[in-house]
């Protein structure tokens, strides 16, 4: 079992920036599928960003350019740099992890990101 725990969010305006935080409780090298995950009211979690274990990222369309994924195998932490964040933003951002490809298999609690116009 891999108890993964975000940090980080929180309200921030129009155009502001956060930066999460997902601390796994085991080693993070070992997960060919780590990332970072949304979900607004009334909406499917949709995939926000991911990193392999060799650091080649993907993003959604919606945030190229104004968010970052990486991680830090050392601390067994995967960050999100969100800037430019707009109201749209504005969802519960969930960590994902798992080792087989596809949906991954564990998950955080999640933390509340809050775009106010």
């Amino acid at each position: 079992q891999v108890q993964l725990v975000e940090s980080g969010g929180g309200l921030v305006q129009d155009g502001g920036s956060l930066r999460l935080s997902c601390a796994a409780s085991r080693s993070i090298f070992r997960f060919n599928v780590l990332g970072w995950y949304r979900q607004a009211i009334g909406k499917q979690r949709e995939l926000v960003a991911t990193i392999t274990p060799g650091g080649t990222t993907n993003y959604a369309d919606s945030v190229k350019g104004r968010f970052t994924i990486s991680r830090d195998n050392a601390k067994n932490t995967v960050y999100l740099q969100m800037n430019s964040l707009k109201p749209e933003d504005t969802a519960v951002y969930y960590c994902g992890a798992g080792i087989a490809a596809g949906l991954p298999r564990y998950w955080g609690q999640g933390t509340q990101v809050t775009v106010s116009s």
